[in-house]
């Protein structure tokens, strides 16, 4: 029997990419996403959060192998903290519950590189709190000021997701669940989000100044696909709690080996 995903973010982007590598391989999806989706729901608020779940029930009333949270955005703004963090986090905790008939459940969110470069300590708190009000606010301050503080609500957003993991993955609620939770970290992927940041030679050049992408450079959705494929596959049995980078090198050239 083919496995059933539910894919976030499947309209367009590495959701989409995701969405269709999947299906090519002759498994079930149901794709969510504010339209053009299987699901029609906004994670950026209370109301599609709850509604998710019961959202994916009409569609497919059976078991669901696979979840994957890829919806996400990037502007500076507080709503990129609302669907980024918070909507991943209900896409993650609100289906788990439809993962428990499945014979071999998987999860994964797609975090970002973007996680190494300057966040704002007092908005990742926040985040690491679950204090949503007080988290769209702290972003509002730092949207007032988009090309320096503002960048950091998404970095922020993503740093406050793999910390999510690592706390998470190995709780009874996952690992003691059978269900292997683990994040990508993408470099600059060619996709409507980066579309303005790549659209010329020189703003190419800039951005792989920014995050240097030796292996190949920028990408396209379905190098994370593949990945995101694989975590979500019944192969992977043991990879549990990590963050996966596809990013050309870009963690290796500004990390190196610090990170041990």
């Amino acid at each position: 029997m083919s496995r059933v995903s539910v894919v976030t973010g499947a309209a367009s982007g590495i959701g989409r990419a995701t969405k269709e590598l999947l299906e090519s391989r002759g498994e079930r999806v149901i794709g969510v996403d504010i339209h053009d989706a299987d699901v029609i729901v906004d994670l950026s608020t209370a109301e599609g959060r709850a509604g998710l779940a019961d959202g994916v029930r009409r569609v497919d009333d059976g078991p669901v192998d696979a979840v994957l949270a890829i919806a996400g955005l990037a502007a500076a703004a507080p709503p990129t903290v609302a669907v980024n963090y918070f909507g991943t986090i209900a896409t993650l905790e609100g289906l788990r519950p439809l993962l428990a008939g499945s014979p071999a459940p998987r999860a994964v969110l797609v975090s970002s590189m973007a996680a190494l470069m300057p966040t704002d300590g007092e908005l990742v708190g926040l985040l690491a709190a679950g204090d949503e009000l007080a988290a769209l606010a702290r972003a509002g301050e730092l949207a007032q000021d988009p090309a320096t503080t503002g960048a950091q609500i998404y970095s922020s957003t993503k740093l406050a997701l793999d910390k999510w993991v690592r706390r998470q993955a190995a709780t009874e609620q996952w690992a003691g669940a059978g269900i292997p939770l683990n994040a990508v970290a993408p470099g600059i992927i060619a996709t409507p989000m980066t579309a303005d940041l790549i659209g010329t030679p020189e703003a190419r050049h800039a951005l792989l100044g920014l995050v240097p992408m030796p292996l190949n450079g920028i990408a396209e959705p379905i190098v994370v696909a593949r990945l995101l494929a694989w975590l979500t596959s019944e192969e992977n049995t043991h990879l549990c709690g990590q963050i996966v980078y596809v990013d050309g090198g870009s963690d290796v050239v500004l990390r190196g080996d610090s990170v041990w």
